[in-house]
């Protein structure tokens, strides 16, 4: 679905929505139920998705236990989603705060299919692994913590794309983020690391003709650092852009096939009238 809504430079479009129950527009996000109106992306309402489903399911000709045509509600993917990623083995709390339930009895009442055992499997091992952690592992977390948390990957933004690190650790590249391999760049850094390198061949330039040795050397590394950013981009744009071989053979490919079934077959007839010929001779002589 993501692939199908993209947009040219790879990303979702961002589309105002509205709200049927608050009455009000939704400002502009890249949803993934969406279509192209007249060379505009607009919403998939409920209604059309009601009707498609409706219809679909109709044209499937698929009952339920009572024979009755089935039908579905989109709120009942959200279950069938909850109870297939538990049943392949997600835990239940995880699960809980995906589908943003205040309770885990909610989350484990989407389904009466799951395993028992397993259920009471998870919930032993949940309690003999906090018997074995330290108590303060599981407090609830302070205000100040939830923001600092939040605070760490608001810091990753930053002018030539995303920081990668992990959270709680400190950058060890002292903010030299070119070079840095957890850097995460797109599209839209390109003409930024483009800048990069321009300056870059300046500044190697004017050192080797000053002789800082040591100047080159490090931006030379630079630079390095930065073409292998940008070959990224493109490498990512290259593959998004590329057609996927989905294994349906070219007019050419069926031609060579089709030619060489054909001198198999003509071979193996020739071999089975040969050894039946010889066969019958055989019997005859005999």
């Amino acid at each position: 679905m993501i692939s199908r809504v993209r947009g040219q430079d790879g990303r979702v479009p961002s589309i105002p929505s509205y709200d049927l129950h608050e009455k009000v527009w939704n400002p502009s996000m890249p949803l993934l139920y969406q279509w192209s109106v007249g060379g505009e992306n607009r919403a998939i309402s409920i209604a059309t998705i009601r009707s498609s489903l409706h219809t679909l399911l109709a044209d499937t000709g698929i009952t339920d236990a009572s024979g009755q045509p089935l039908t579905f509600q989109p709120h009942d993917f959200r279950r069938i989603f909850i109870t297939d990623a538990i049943l392949n083995g997600l835990p239940p709390h995880i699960a809980q705060v995906i589908a943003g339930h205040t309770n885990i009895n909610t989350t484990m009442s989407y389904a009466a299919i799951y395993p028992t055992d397993a259920i009471e499997a998870h919930r032993a091992f949940i309690a003999r692994r906090r018997g074995l952690r330290p108590a303060d592992e599981y407090r609830a977390v302070t205000d100040e913590e939830w923001q600092e948390f939040l605070g760490h990957f608001e810091r990753r933004k930053l002018a030539l794309g995303q920081c990668g690190r992990a959270y709680g650790s400190n950058c060890v590249h002292e903010h030299a983020c070119v070079r840095c391999p957890v850097l995460i760049v797109g599209p839209d850094e390109r003409p930024r690391l483009r800048e990069i390198r321009e300056n870059l061949h300046a500044r190697i330039a004017e050192a080797e003709r000053e002789g800082w040795l040591g100047d080159v050397e490090q931006l030379t590394v630079s630079l390095a650092a930065t073409d292998d950013k940008i070959s990224q981009i493109d490498a990512n744009e290259r593959r998004k852009n590329s057609p996927v071989f989905v294994g349906m053979p070219s007019i050419s490919q069926l031609v060579v096939r089709e030619a060489e079934n054909r001198d198999k077959t003509d071979w193996l007839r020739h071999s089975w009238t040969s050894a039946d010929l010889c066969g019958g001779s055989s019997e005859k002589a005999n």
